[in-house]
């Protein structure tokens, strides 16, 4: 699906048999300044952005082709009466018109976010308390049911829904469906970023590397090992130890950043640690043994995780007295 602010045409319904593409884009960035041109036909769709002095970026869509960029405006440009097109012209404001333009190639930063773990309306929050600029696209019931949220520096601007055969536009009721909805019947969640060309002149570089050291991933890599076989080989335990482990650390997220799932920080899975985060050595170790021991006592696994840990607790005594941390 191509998306595009189609809120009042300026012009609608055009038949691109008598459109020479070219022109309708120079006369259009003249007379309006910045928009969008849509094609739509049975069986393709595209559009081009534009502002005052550019082409901005195109999008074209065929059945399994999926072409932007200069291709795109090539073959849009060059589609006469082939492709059935109808042809509507939208005016879009400069300030918007580079997010729109920008959309096809927004940065997956969080991929398939579950309603177990993540909730829609608190997803919202956060990517809005954190300024971001992009969507959030959201899958119900294994894909029956679908809709996109559009957020600029934290505000939301619009959304498109699959039961809503309106364009994007201002969707306060259809956004608290679609967190109803989600909660109801489970969905995914991917939230994608678009860096706009303003945002990236003066911003500096996000840190890349994680100050935690070795020894601290693999202090706390063994601790959720021995944790996960105490689960394991408890045989009146029911569910999955990853969720469970999970949901805590959903919990304690507040407390320590790095375990939010949104962050995509932290990670605990195949027996494996793998951290992209910034956190040091103590909040790291602190906060996954917290959750560790939170979760035995409410499973009823202390005493036994406990028993299981002379080795590891000898190996890192050192780190332990450290940290003040006491079993």
């Amino acid at each position: 699906m191509i998306v595009i602010p189609r809120e009042k045409p300026v012009f609608e319904d055009l038949n691109i048999y008598y459109l020479d593409i070219e022109k309708l884009v120079e006369h259009y960035q003249g007379e309006i300044g910045s928009g969008g041109v849509f094609f739509k036909s049975p069986t393709a769709e595209g559009a081009i952005f534009f502002d005052k002095d550019q082409v901005l970026n195109a999008v074209f869509h065929e059945k399994q082709i999926q072409l932007q960029g200069p291709e795109a405006t090539d073959r849009l440009v060059k589609a006469g009466g082939q492709d059935n097109f109808r042809v509507d012209i939208y005016r879009i404001s400069p300030e918007e018109v580079y997010f729109w333009a920008s959309i096809p190639g927004a940065e997956k930063i969080y991929k398939n976010l579950s309603t177990e773990f993540t909730d829609l309306e608190g997803l919202i929050k956060k990517m809005s308390s954190e300024k971001l600029t992009g969507y959030i696209d959201v899958s119900i019931s294994g894909g029956k049911e679908a809709g996109l949220i559009f957020i600029i520096n934290g505000k939301i601007i619009g959304g498109s829904f699959s039961w809503d055969d309106h364009p994007p536009g201002d969707s306060h009721k259809n956004q608290e469906l679609l967190i109803d909805k989600s909660r109801k019947t489970g969905a995914m969640f991917n939230v994608c970023r678009i860096s706009l060309a303003n945002e990236k002149m003066g911003n500096e570089a996000a840190p890349t590397a994680s100050p935690a050291s070795e020894n601290a991933l693999s202090m706390v890599e063994e601790l959720l090992r021995i944790f996960e076989n105490t689960v394991s080989t408890n045989k009146k335990l029911k569910g999955d130890f990853s969720k469970l482990l999970k949901k805590k650390f959903v919990e304690n997220a507040e407390k320590y950043a790095f375990l939010d799932p949104f962050a995509g920080e932290f990670d605990y899975s195949g027996r494996k640690v793998s951290f992209a985060g910034t956190s040091g050595d103590q909040e790291l170790v602190c906060g996954v043994m917290e959750s560790v021991t939170d979760l035995a006592r409410e499973l009823g696994l202390l005493p036994g995780l406990i028993a299981r840990l002379p080795v590891w607790s000898e190996t890192y005594a050192r780190e332990l007295k450290k940290f003040d941390i006491t079993l």
